[in-house]
């Protein structure tokens, strides 16, 4: 995995573009990632409907559906049953996360090789920065389409891909550009390549907006950029700056380098309910090595650990610890997490989620006596061997049993 970027939005008075800006972001989207995750396992379904979510009875909704079954008005966050009845000779398929989460490492690795500058927005979606990454991939735009067929090459899985001077109008271009495309906005050219486009194609309008939008009577972002910034701001307040802004394709944002994170988590719903200590004391092991593996990956260690409980009813509780010397290991990162989990769980009710959250991170400056370092340096010797690993082969390909052999009959977990 390499280390990610993040972005910070510029505020203020609107810039005009800028004359020498180059177009080196790229927003790089996964088509239809979920369910072409699953077309790797079953390549019979290709061509097919195919709905990923569960089955057409079940409650629950969509988490993502093939072209093929988009033509039936099927998309993601739609109820299962609502889409069962738009398609009823559709594939329905149980959602497989952490299978995902362990496909998008793999598509962030090779993100890392071709610059250094990634942040990851979802599970699916990535931002680059390729200014200064000529010598080693060529132009932006032909180290763009060398990325895009990289990532197909060494993953089977479909992406597109959208180039341009500014975070927006780069995501617009990736969404143009699917399935499998490469969109390319010239510097100078970003509202004319918004203009004709309906409003909702700009990210952050929705429902809401789109309908007050129309009541004015505009439906195309070319509309958008001819209403006065005064009279935007008079009817939406600061949004209408925004919508200022985005019509222009200027809704900048910048890159930084050295942000970190505050927190960092991982959760798990089950596809039902379960009081099934073995199957909960599992997963919290894979969800705290996890979360111990971003943690190493971005050079710090946790003080503060936070269990999440969610039974069914979406009840919900959290409990902390606080420890007295910060860490990234996993045997001791678990440990707490496991006891954590044994005090407060409620035997008697089934649940529905586990998390696990990492909190008061640093860069780690325990005092240790000479035997615990020497212990400690084995484990982390350990533990890096195991993240290569995991970075070439698939998170879940390397698992610590039990954690690194935190105690108990209920901690063995091996995939």
């Amino acid at each position: 995995m390499p280390e990610l970027a993040r972005f910070r939005a510029k505020h203020g008075a609107f810039e005009e573009a800028n004359p020498n800006a180059i177009s080196s972001i790229l927003h790089v989207d996964m088509d239809a990632f979920f369910v072409s995750v699953e077309l790797l396992e079953r390549p019979e379904l290709r061509g097919k409907p195919v709905v990923v979510g569960g089955k057409p009875d079940q409650r629950g909704v969509v988490s993502a559906a093939s072209y093929e079954a988009r033509k039936y008005g099927i998309h993601s966050a739609m109820p299962l049953r609502t889409a069962g009845q738009l398609c009823p000779h559709a594939i329905f398929l149980d959602g497989h996360h952490e299978k995902y989460g362990e496909w998008s490492d793999r598509v962030a690795t090779i993100l890392g090789k071709f610059s250094p500058v990634v942040e990851m927005v979802s599970i699916d979606e990535a931002y680059l920065d390729l200014e200064g990454t000529e010598r080693l991939h060529g132009p932006p735009l032909a180290a763009a389409d060398k990325l895009l067929r990289t990532i197909t090459r060494e993953t089977s899985l479909p992406c597109s891909g959208g180039l341009a001077t500014t975070r927006l109008v780069a995501k617009v271009a990736s969404d143009q550009a699917k399935p499998r495309g490469l969109v390319w906005v010239a510097p100078g050219q970003e509202q004319r390549f918004l203009a004709p486009l309906p409003v909702r194609k700009i990210p952050g309008i929705g429902e809401v907006t789109e309908r007050a939008l129309r009541a004015l009577g505009i439906e195309t972002v070319e509309q958008i950029a001819a209403v006065p910034l005064e009279k935007l701001e008079q009817i939406f307040g600061q949004w209408g700056t925004a919508l200022y802004r985005k019509a222009r394709g200027g809704d900048s944002y910048e890159f930084v380098i050295d942000a970190e994170p505050k927190s960092i988590s991982h959760n798990h719903t089950f596809g039902e309910d379960t009081s099934d200590s073995n199957v909960m004391a599992s997963l919290l092991s894979h969800l705290s090595q996890k979360a111990c593996k971003r943690l190493r990956e971005a050079g710090l260690a946790a003080r503060t650990l936070t269990l999440t409980i969610r039974y069914a009813g979406f009840e919900t509780h959290t409990r902390s610890k606080s420890l007295a010397e910060p860490t990234r290991l996993d045997s001791d990162i678990y440990r707490v997490f496991h006891q954590l989990f044994r005090t407060h769980r409620d035997p008697k009710r089934k649940v529905r989620l586990l998390g696990v959250s990492l909190s008061g991170l640093t860069h780690g400056n325990e005092q240790l006596d000479l035997l615990e370092a020497e212990r400690r340096a084995r484990l982390e010797k350990l533990t890096s061997a195991a993240d290569r690993l995991r970075d070439r082969f698939g998170f879940g390909k390397v698992q610590f049993g039990g954690s690194l052999g935190s105690e108990g009959p209920e901690q063995s977990h091996d995939e």
